[in-house]
C-alpha cells in the first residue's frame, strides 16, 4: 500500500472527522456522520498498521479515533470508583517518580541541619547570638518539651497537621518557581539545626532526639517528598525534552499535584504521632519505634506499591479522558 497516496486520498475525510470531534454540540445528522467517518477511519488505521506498522499518519488517525470514541461513548466515571485507582495506582506512582529527588533533598537537609547544629553548638559566640543565656537555658529546660504538652492532644495534632499540609502543598504548587521548595527546605533545616544546637549546648541532646524523632521521621520525610515534587515540576519546565514547555509542565503538574493530596494523609498520621505519642512519658525506645513504624508504612507505600504501579505503566497523570487528548509532537 502507498502510504502517501492513502494519506492524500483520506486527508479531507480525516480533517472532517477532526472537525466533528471538536465541536461542542452536534445535530442528529452530524452524529450519524461522525459515526460513519469513525468507522471509515478505523478501517484506514487497520490498513496503515498492517502494511506500514507505526507511522506518524497512523498516530494521527489513532488520536482522532480516540477523541471520537470518547465523544461517542465517554461518560463521567463514578467518583467512588476513582478512589481505588487513585490510591493504588496514581498516588503511589507519583510518589515513586520522585524517589531519587526525595533522596537528594533528604541529604541536603541533613547536611545543612547538621552543619548548623555543630557550628553553633561549638561556638559560644554563635550560641550567645541566638539570645540571652537565661532564655536559651529556659528553652532547653522547659520550652522545648512544653511545646508538645501545653495544648490538648487532639487540638495540637490538628494544628500541626494543617500547618504541615499547607507547607507541603506550597512546595508542590509553587515548585515551578524553582526557589520556593529550596527556601522551605533550607528554612526547616536551619530551624532544626538551631534547635539542636541550643539543646546540645545545654546538654539536652538526648531530649532533642527523643522528642523530634517519633513524629519527625515521617513529618520531615513528607516535607522532603513535597519539595522533591516541586523541584520535579520545575525541572519539567527547564528541560521539557521533545514536548513543548507548556505540555511538559502541564503533565508534570497534573501527575505530581496528586502528591500534595497524598501527603495530607501522611501528615495526618505524623500529626497523630506528634499529638498523642511524642508528649507521652513512655520509654523513648517505644516512641521512636512507633515513629519508625509510621515511616515504614509510608516508605512501603511509596517504594513497593509505587514500583508496582510504575511497572504497570502508571505515571500518576490523569487518564486521557480526564486530561484531554494528547497532541502529537514531531521527533
Amino acid at each position: 500500500m502507498d502510504l502517501d497516496a492513502l494519506t492524500a486520498a483520506r486527508r479531507r475525510e480525516w480533517e472532517r472527522l477532526d472537525e466533528l470531534g471538536r465541536r461542542r454540540r452536534l445535530r442528529g445528522e452530524e452524529v450519524d456522520e461522525l459515526v460513519t467517518r469513525y468507522r471509515a477511519a478505523s478501517a484506514d488505521l487497520a490498513d496503515i498498521k498492517t502494511s506500514a506498522g507505526r507511522t506518524p499518519q497512523g498516530d494521527y488517525v489513532s488520536i482522532l479515533l480516540a477523541r471520537t470514541r470518547l465523544r461517542l461513548t465517554g461518560v463521567r466515571e463514578n467518583v467512588l470508583k476513582q478512589f481505588p485507582r487513585f490510591f493504588l495506582l496514581q498516588l503511589p506512582a507519583a510518589l515513586y517518580r520522585v524517589r531519587w529527588m526525595t533522596l537528594a533533598v533528604t541529604v541536603f537537609f541533613l547536611v545543612v541541619s547538621t552543619m548548623v547544629a555543630l557550628w553553633i553548638s561549638g561556638d559560644p559566640a554563635a550560641v550567645a547570638a541566638l539570645g540571652a543565656r537565661s532564655d536559651l537555658q529556659n528553652y532547653a529546660d522547659e520550652q522545648f518539651v512544653s511545646y508538645y504538652r501545653e495544648n490538648p492532644n487532639a487540638i495540637f495534632a490538628g494544628t500541626v497537621w494543617t500547618n504541615n499540609a499547607w507547607i507541603a502543598a506550597q512546595c508542590v504548587l509553587f515548585g515551578v518557581t524553582g526557589f520556593w521548595p529550596v527556601m522551605v527546605i533550607m528554612q526547616n533545616a536551619v530551624g532544626v539545626g538551631q534547635s539542636a544546637a541550643i539543646m546540645i549546648a545545654f546538654d539536652r541532646a538526648d531530649v532533642f532526639f527523643q522528642f523530634i524523632l517519633p513524629h519527625g521521621l515521617l513529618e520531615l520525610t513528607a516535607i522532603f517528598v513535597a519539595g522533591a515534587a516541586g523541584l520535579q515540576i520545575f525541572w519539567a519546565w527547564v528541560a521539557p525534552g521533545r514536548r513543548t514547555r507548556a505540555a511538559a509542565l502541564a503533565a508534570a503538574g497534573r501527575s505530581l499535584a496528586t502528591v500534595a493530596v497524598g501527603l495530607v494523609f501522611a501528615l495526618a498520621l505524623s500529626g497523630v504521632v506528634e499529638g498523642f505519642v511524642t508528649p507521652r512519658d513512655w520509654p523513648w525506645q517505644v516512641k521512636i519505634a512507633i515513629g519508625a513504624a509510621a515511616l515504614g508504612v509510608f516508605l512501603f507505600y511509596m517504594l513497593w506499591v509505587g514500583r508496582r504501579a510504575a511497572r504497570a505503566g502508571e505515571t500518576g497523570d490523569l487518564t486521557e479522558y480526564e486530561a484531554g487528548t494528547p497532541t502529537l509532537t514531531a521527533g
